[in-house]
């Protein structure tokens, strides 16, 4: 079943140009992301943090490994929320249930002492915020048409939409932090998720009727059979981790696995699937690349929860006027220079309309000066502290990598997705920011004294590589991705 176009929400233009309804999304996405940025803006130094400075006491290594984890997770989980979206109750309803997981997941990181309360904590978050994610961006999606000109503009809308929160979150969570401890941060957090759900019970009953149907139902005869299969995984985490086949110092690359699996596995079904067409195939091999591409942008990007994090407490100079900013507060930067750039690109977008480049070349350039922006490391390296401006114009080339890539991924997701696979289409794109932010747990581990240079030029350098590659590809994708831009 086709999901209906939304006629009247394409016309309607109550918010910035764009459907009134986006203002919703907006909204909830916004208060999503405020939870869980405040919340990750402080987990790194939770982690590793000594017992009597209110942290578990992990080393280093460890904790940056499972902050990686932990946010691949997130994004791998997105194929729970956009499956039961597909198959069984439609994207809205997902959203909605995966909220308030979200919430008692904070609660329960803020009530629950201990490694308890990571646990508990931690997999709800994950679970509730890969069930928000896809079946947010699926909603903005059916607001618009595939043709609709202003769709990259209203993705990129939304996505600033993502940074407010982005911005707000670590600036409250670390000033809590520091003045009171790390569950009061947490349960900052809480409240903020809580926020988020009430605003959008206020005007979920204005989304269109097409966010409540189901794409490609699951037949009732099946449920039991699936329900089955949930039950057998569930037990076969439990033995891997009770036989510790897995172990937390062995859970990112686990997950990295896992996710590259599933990659393979979900493009393999759409591509062999008879509800996908001849043209809806071509357009999941052109997404192929981009996936690749998305995947290497992400393992440098959320290196700001890992490494960056790491540098900000240990090498950056944060005295400001004799006054030094708590290191989580380097967090928002980044979520700063997006609120001023997402409508800078959204009206450039908007300008240039089909004179626009097309999404291959806009991922090119993302790799490039994301690259270019791990490679600027390399002379700070000489200094005993970074200043402060150095890390905010890394951040600065980080962001405009970011525009380049997030939102437009996010947009393309939806416009090459088969009918049948709306929105598990984009949840291979979070799969690839799944697979590089576990890498980004992964490769931190890589940084020690001594090598910082060779690290910075391998990770910079490959990124540049990889980014002149696609854009030699441009061309044959064009092909594959035919009117889709």
């Amino acid at each position: 079943m086709s999901i209906p176009t939304p006629l009247k929400e394409q016309s309607s233009t109550g918010f910035f140009g764009h459907p009134k309804t986006l203002s919703n999304l907006f909204s909830i996405e916004m208060w999503e992301r405020f939870s869980f940025y405040g919340m990750q803006a402080i987990l790194a130094y939770y982690m590793y943090f000594s017992i009597a400075e209110g942290g578990l006491g992990l080393s280093q290594d460890l904790a940056l490994s499972l902050v990686g984890a932990y946010g691949g997770a997130v994004y791998l989980s997105t194929i729970l929320g956009a499956w039961l979206a597909d198959r069984l109750v439609g994207s809205e309803k997902v959203l909605l249930y995966a909220a308030f997981m979200i919430m008692a997941g904070h609660i329960g990181l803020a009530a629950l002492p201990g490694a308890a309360g990571l646990t508990v904590g931690l997999v709800l978050v994950a679970v509730g915020s890969g069930g928000l994610k896809a079946n947010a961006t699926a909603l903005v999606g059916s607001l618009y048409s595939k043709e609709d000109t202003r769709r990259d503009a209203g993705f990129s809308i939304f996505y600033m939409g993502v940074n407010i929160g982005g911005l707000l979150g670590p600036l409250l969570t670390g000033f809590l932090h520091a003045r009171w401890g790390f569950h009061i941060g947490f349960a900052a957090a809480a409240v903020g998720m809580a926020v988020g759900v009430a605003i959008y019970l206020s005007g979920r009953k204005n989304l269109p009727a097409s966010v409540h149907v189901v794409s490609n139902p699951l037949p009732v005869n099946d449920r039991k059979k699936y329900l089955g299969y949930a039950a057998a995984f569930i037990v076969l985490v439990v033995v891997v981790f009770a036989l510790k086949i897995v172990t937390v110092e062995t859970l990112a690359r686990t997950i990295a696995y896992a996710v590259i699996a599933a990659s393979i596995i979900y493009f393999t079904l759409m591509l062999r699937s008879k509800r996908v067409t001849r043209v809806e195939r071509k357009h999941v091999l052109a997404f192929i690349p981009l996936y690749i591409a998305s995947a290497a942008f992400w393992a440098l990007f959320q290196q700001q929860f890992t490494f960056i994090a790491v540098y900000s407490q240990e090498r950056l100079d944060r005295t400001i006027f004799g006054w030094e900013m708590p290191a989580s507060w380097v967090q928002s930067i980044n979520p700063v220079f997006i609120i001023v750039l997402a409508g800078v690109f959204a009206a450039l977008w908007t300008k240039l309309g089909v004179r626009q480049p097309g999404t291959p070349v806009k991922f090119s350039l993302a790799l490039m000066v994301v690259g270019l922006a791990f490679l600027v490391f390399i002379p700070l390296e000489s200094l005993e502290k970074t200043p402060l401006l150095a890390l905010v114009g890394i951040l600065f080339l980080c962001t405009l990598a970011e525009l380049l890539l997030s939102p437009i991924g996010q947009s393309v997701a939806t416009k090459l997705a088969p009918a049948a696979f709306g929105t598990q289409m984009i949840a291979l794109f979070f799969l690839s920011v799944s697979l590089g932010t576990t890498l980004a747990g992964i490769l931190a581990g890589f940084y020690t004294e001594g090598n910082e240079i060779t690290y910075f030029l391998a990770l910079g350098g490959t990124a540049i590589v990889l980014g002149i590659a696609l854009l030699l590809a441009t061309p044959a994708l064009k092909r594959l991705m035919g009117e889709v831009r």
